[in-house]
Parts: C-alpha cells; structure tokens; sequence
C-alpha cells in the first residue's frame, strides 16, 4: 500500500491517498474508508452552564440540547462575520467539538475569555483526535454524526485508535475533499474570507438556526434574511476537464469574454470521481447564474448552491 502525504496547505502531512484516490472515492459511497483528520483542534466545553452559555454565543440553539446530539455551530463577529466554527457532541456532561485546522487554540482562548461567572470549564485534550469514517456509527466511540458530515460521521479518538482505524480501511484527504466539495459542505478559513457572513453560505443551515433568541452579529444575519440579499454567493464550480490543472485557493474569478475587476475567488477544489474537477467558490451575488466563469486558464460552469435572491425581503411598514 502507498502511502502519499499532503504536501502543502492547512492539510499538510496528512494522508493525501494510498494509492488510488478513486477506489477510496468509491469505497465512501459503499460506506467504507477512514480519514485522519489529526490537524483538526479539539476542544472540551464541561460545566453546568455550558449548553445556555453557547446558545447565547453563537448561531446555534443549545438550550434544551439531548444528549448524544450532534451540532454545529458558527462564532460571528459584532458585525456578523463567521469568526470560529464549532462541530460537537453532547454526552450530557460536556460538549466535545473540534475545529478548523489551527484554530484550536484561537477558539479556545476565544471561549476562555468569554466565561465570566458561568459555571463552564474550557480544555484542550492533548489525547484526542478526529477521525471521519463513512457509514454508520458502530458505538465503538464517541462520534459526531450531523447533516453536515458527508453521510458518514466523525470519531473522537486517541492516536492509537486512529492509527487502527485508518489502517483498517485507509483512506485520504483527496477522496475526503472530492466528497465535501461535492456536497456542498465549506471550510471554514479555506472557503470564507474574514468577510464572509453566514448568508452567504445559506441560512437556515446545520450551523445556523433563524429563530432563536440573540447572540453577537445575529443583527447582520438577521437584517440580511428579512430586508437584503447576502453580497455573495456560494457555487459549486464544474471546472473544465481538458485543462490539467486545479486553481489555487484564493485565485480570482472573472466573468468569461467580460472585461472588468473578479467578481469571485476560488476555495476548495479537488478531482471527483464522478464529476471530474469541481471547487466551492463565493462570487458576487449579481453575477448571472448561466455566466461561465473562468480562473487563470480554467473556464468553469456554476451550480448554485445559494440562491441570490434568497431571505424573506420583507418591505419595513412605514
């Protein structure tokens, strides 16, 4: 079996295939492969407080959260920008959640710093890490299983169980990426900018609950759904095949045959076993949905995944 790892990036030094990619890809869709995700930061929430405390934080609604339950969440700034993302667990003692490659740390000291009297204890488990497995959960670990787990889910364990089981059905970050980008599922810090607010990725969403009580930036979501229209949107790329190339993350999006400034950038991209060369891109909401865009020397067809007249648009009464 060979091994390659991933050279560059936030994914760096993780598993990037073990030989052929598309026989990983395929396996997913028979629910068989797992992927250490050990770059990911993870975090323990513990404490008597800690379910309030977060539904007054963040996007998500936790007051009232059973256990077992899994959950995303997003942290936005005092002006709705996604800032933190959160994808837990509740075992009805404490919360465990894990994060974008990074920023761990961040979002930990982000929590710490927000506890004040509740009765809420932050920690950093140095002995665990996530590995996402397709198919079903089998009990055999704590595991986090959510709409926006790629119809798979995702275990929190020690390195040697994650050696285990990536060994048992290994599997990388290629067939990983092809699968999420496919499903529309986005990055945080790889798919958003620090501009990017949670309407642009659609709401309602696994990480955003609309009727819920306040928390900081829910003004911006919440003005954006009933009065505006987010300034951009996400897209799912179809890119041209018979360019070998995949563009960078960041690289600029123009409209094709049009003269002007991007009216987009790139995320994510990755080689599906189905649908070929696909990446997740924000663009400016205005851009026609029948435009084809085109990045460097890759021309791209867009699949909607926002619509850009989304929210409810209501007229304020005078």
């Amino acid at each position: 079996m060979t091994r390659v790892e991933v050279a560059s990036g936030p994914d760096a030094g993780l598993d990037w295939h073990f030989g052929d990619p598309v026989a990983e890809q395929r396996g997913f869709d028979r629910g068989v492969g797992a992927v250490a995700l050990s770059n990911r930061g993870v975090v323990r929430i513990a404490g008597p407080d800690r379910l309030p405390w977060l539904h007054s934080l963040t996007t998500q609604r936790f007051e009232g959260l059973r256990p077992g339950t899994s959950t995303t969440a997003y942290i936005l700034s005092p002006n709705g920008q996604i800032e933190h993302v959160l994808y837990g667990t509740d075992d009805g003692t404490d919360l465990l959640v894990w994060t974008e490659a990074g920023r761990g740390d961040a979002l930990a000291g982000w929590l710490d710093s927000m506890r004040f009297m509740m009765r809420v204890e932050i920690t950093q488990p140095d002995d665990l890490q996530v590995v996402w497995r397709a198919g079903q959960p089998d009990g055999s670990f704590r595991f986090r299983q959510a709409a926006d787990s790629l119809d798979g889910h995702e275990v929190f364990v020690t390195t040697a169980e994650a050696e285990a089981l990536v060994a048992a059905e290994p599997a990388g970050v290629w067939a990983y990426e092809a699968r999420r980008i496919a499903e529309g599922v986005t990055r945080v810090g790889l798919d958003t900018d620090d501009r990017t607010i949670p309407n642009e990725l659609g709401v309602p969403s696994a990480a955003v609950e609309l009727d819920k009580g306040c928390y900081r930036g829910q003004e911006t979501v919440a003005r954006v759904d009933n009065l505006g229209r987010p300034p951009r949107r996400l897209v799912r790329l179809l890119l041209d095949g018979s360019v070998n190339e995949l563009p960078k993350n960041g690289a600029e999006l123009y409209v094709s045959g049009a003269e002007g400034k991007p009216v987009g950038w790139v995320g994510s991209s990755a080689l599906h076993h189905e649908l070929g060369p696909i990446a997740l891109a924000l663009v400016k909401r205005q851009v026609p949905l029948d435009a084809t865009l085109v990045t460097g020397s890759v021309a791209a067809t867009q699949e909607p995944l926002v619509d850009p007249e989304v929210g409810k648009h209501l007229r304020p009464q005078r």
